[in-house]
């Protein structure tokens, strides 16, 4: 199996044993989004375009758009408008303007509400073309757009004067007479391709004619985020948080899942593994309590960093297991058959696990299940028993938590014959097939309890 498929198989198991905290997380990011939104007013954009006649180079367009939303042009919109408490600073953060095929400057301006920002985003068109005749000088000399057809009329009336000089010259064949001709007949073609010069350069003027292209269009929505964006985006971010979030814990996590792992730390073999029905842990008794309902509610308290318990077939599939552990003792074990059962505190499933097992026992091998905390384990001294058992649930304890409970049996002077897995909770079938009866789980402890009288 490659790692992409382990890393999908790991967040279809978030996914399908954290689904309902996710879902939490995800409507919290959601509510989340919608508090951002409305911290924000709605905001509409629209654009108007400008329409740059003539030839016009890359840069050249790139230096009107930046004229386009210059603090110059803003300004003068802003005292245009008189919009209050809104200055031209402030109209700059809204207003952009960008360059598009066909020489069109679109210019688009954002305020609250869409008749804002369409009369801000012409205002700022008419004020970027009005700016633009001024640095062309259309402005500031009226008499300019006279002077090239007063040089173009004084061309004409020059050429003329050489045509009636070259005709009032001497028309004898002499060297001076054909030198003066042809000097004068130079000096006109001269003037004329000045003429036509003047003629391609005057379109060039006409850049600065620039024509706004009608009103901009009121929008007829908010400019994104809009809340349902926020709201949606809210939910994700979350969602993904609380995702990647499980695989950094779990990465980062130093708590024992595999059975190898398990058993080195331990410093035995792994005699079997066992599993719980469903119905114990409701009877826990730190099920009363609130932070244990909510764990219990948001579906925290089951395990997704370990491979699901599998389904018992019955009440005969899940005894076979522990009897089967039973036997594996019973031949292990000399005479008389005595044995300290130790579930790590805290280990419910392990607990129910040890108390089935007594049960499953019946006194062949004698079980005596005690608690032992893992931050200071402490093991009761060697009695009569043969050693002891360690029963209990993956991935719970660390490589040293379980060194300690290990070395708390050497310090009693118990062996650890063997260790026992307990695996999750397992739906159990209602249905009983015909077998022994057996004791329920609290029943167990009890009879581990008069065993460890006993053995006194």
């Amino acid at each position: 199996m490659s790692d992409e498929t382990i890393r999908l198989v790991t967040i279809g198991r978030i996914i399908r044993r954290r689904g309902r905290l996710l879902i939490f997380l995800a409507v919290v990011g959601a509510l989340v989004g919608y508090g951002t939104s409305l911290l924000f007013p709605p905001r509409y954009t629209t654009s108007a375009s400008v329409l740059l006649p003539g030839a016009w180079e890359e840069r050249e367009l790139l230096t009107q758009t930046e004229i386009a939303s210059s603090s110059v042009v803003v300004d003068r919109a802003a005292a245009t408008l008189g919009w209050t408490g809104v200055s031209g600073s402030e109209l700059r953060d809204r207003v952009s303007a960008q360059a598009a095929d066909g020489n069109i400057i679109k210019i688009s301006g954002t305020a609250d509400t869409p008749e804002r920002a369409q009369r801000l985003s012409d205002q700022v068109a008419r004020q970027f073309v009005a700016f633009a005749a001024r640095i062309a000088g259309d402005d500031t000399d009226p008499d300019a757009a006279a002077r090239p057809e007063a040089l173009r009329q004084m061309v004409v009336r020059t050429s003329r004067r050489i045509t009636e000089l070259a005709d009032a010259a001497d028309p004898g064949q002499t060297v001076e007479s054909v030198q003066t001709r042809t000097e004068l007949a130079k000096l006109r073609t001269a003037l004329q391709e000045a003429i036509n010069k003047l003629d391609q350069a005057d379109p060039a003027a006409d850049k600065a004619n620039m024509v706004v292209m009608g009103p901009a269009a009121r929008p007829a929505g908010e400019a994104p985020p809009t809340r349902t964006q926020l709201t949606v985006a809210g939910a994700l971010l979350f969602f993904l948080l609380a995702v990647i979030g499980h695989l950094t814990a779990a990465r980062m996590s130093r708590r024992l899942r595999t059975e190898p792992e398990i058993a080195a730390a331990l410093g035995s073999a792994l005699l079997g593994t066992v599993d719980v029905p469903g119905e114990g842990p409701a009877h826990r008794p730190e099920s009363r309590d609130l932070r244990a309902r909510i764990r219990r509610l948001l579906g925290v308290d089951i395990r997704w960093d370990i491979p699901g318990p599998q389904t018992s077939g019955d009440a005969t599939g899940r005894q076979l297991r522990y009897r089967r552990v039973c036997a594996r003792l019973r031949d292990q074990l000399p005479l008389p058959r005595r044995l300290l059962v130790v579930v790590p505190d805290g280990d419910e499933i392990a607990r129910l696990a040890a108390g089935q097992l007594v049960a499953e026992a019946e006194s062949d091998p004698l079980l005596r299940v005690v608690g032992v905390s893992v931050d200071r384990p402490m093991v009761p001294d060697r009695d009569y028993e043969s050693g002891a058992l360690v029963v209990l649930s993956a991935g719970s304890w660390t490589a040293g938590e379980l060194a300690g409970i290990a070395e708390a049996c050497a310090d009693a002077e118990h062996e650890v014959v063997g260790i026992v897995l307990a695996t999750g909770t397992v739906r159990a079938r209602p249905k009983r097939s015909a077998g022994r009866p057996r004791a329920a789980a609290t029943p167990a402890l009890a009879v581990g309890e008069s065993a460890a009288g006993g053995s006194r």
